[in-house]
């Protein structure tokens, strides 16, 4: 190497300046310009302006460094029960500077909490006594939003926010909710000589279940209706009927099965042959077993 090749860091008063192979009568580097002849002393006039920009561009990478996600993007609550949603920062970080909050779609808000404000979060009337926001894990950026005494208007999306000065970012949740319905009772008629009508009704469920009729082989019997009607609550009263003809042998099944729990409920009835030959109109009610 040339003796007059070397390396030079020059320390200034923000720190260590690059290091710079110095073979020429002039060279720069990262804005710093250095003369061979004497002390080299770096030129300042650019850095500034370059680090400044860099703490402005740390500073917006690091406010926006974060994302919401959820525990679950699907949940399930049955009628009357509880249930919680919970949101989660990522990275992990605390949140009691920030707004947060959960409303539901059509920005209809549920409740909404910032520290600064000094109250435990504000309701819409719709959701007070009925909703709760658990902020006892903010400072490790999580919050859960607990809903009491669930009930069919509860169902849809629901949005969970942390908002940090102009940067805002959420995650979605879709809250279903299911009724079970009351046992199932089957009334037999003999309306004609074309055969026996047995119906077979619940009420109480949600959402609308399936609704078949069995043989003893399991084979589907074709439903010859199917009634609904609708409470004050939502839920669903529901009946079904069958027109059995003489040919029907063996005990016969009503089912009412929900879609979104999968659960189900079933009712059988044995019919004696001298009802399936009809020789009466005469009304008889059955008990389900």
């Amino acid at each position: 190497m040339k003796e007059d090749q070397r390396w030079v860091s020059k320390v200034y008063k923000g720190g260590a300046a690059p290091s710079v192979l110095l073979g020429a009568p002039s060279s720069s580097a990262y804005g710093f310009h250095f003369k061979i002849q004497g002390v080299m002393e770096p030129s300042l006039s650019c850095v500034p302006g370059y680090f400044v920009s860099f703490l402005l561009l740390q500073m917006v990478l690091t406010s926006e460094q974060f994302s919401v996600r959820s525990s679950r993007s699907h949940h399930v609550v049955l009628v009357g029960e509880h249930t919680e949603l919970s949101c989660q920062l990522s990275p992990p970080q605390s949140a009691e500077h920030m707004q947060v909050g959960w409303y539901r779609d059509h920005y209809q808000p549920i409740s909404i909490y910032k520290k600064e404000k000094k109250h435990s979060g504000k309701s819409t009337q719709n959701y007070t006594n009925h909703t709760v926001l658990l902020k006892d894990a903010l400072g490790e950026g999580k919050m859960t939003l607990r809903i009491h005494n669930a009930s069919v208007i509860d169902e849809g999306k629901y949005h969970c926010f942390f908002k940090d000065g102009d940067i805002s970012e959420e995650a979605v949740m879709d809250l279903k909710v299911a009724a079970l319905g009351l046992d199932i009772q089957i009334n037999v008629q003999v309306p004609d000589t074309e055969g026996l009508m047995v119906e077979c009704n619940s009420r109480g469920w949600y959402p609308q279940p399936q609704m078949n009729w069995r043989d003893s082989r399991g084979n589907v019997i074709p439903a010859s209706s199917k009634i609904f009607s609708e409470d004050g609550a939502g839920l669903l009263h529901l009946k079904t009927s069958v027109l059995l003809k003489n040919s029907t042998h063996g005990p016969i099944t009503c089912c009412f099965h929900n879609p979104v729990t999968g659960q189900e409920k079933r009712a059988s009835i044995v019919l004696p042959g001298e009802y399936l030959r009809l020789s009466s109109t005469k009304e008889e009610w059955f008990s389900s077993v």
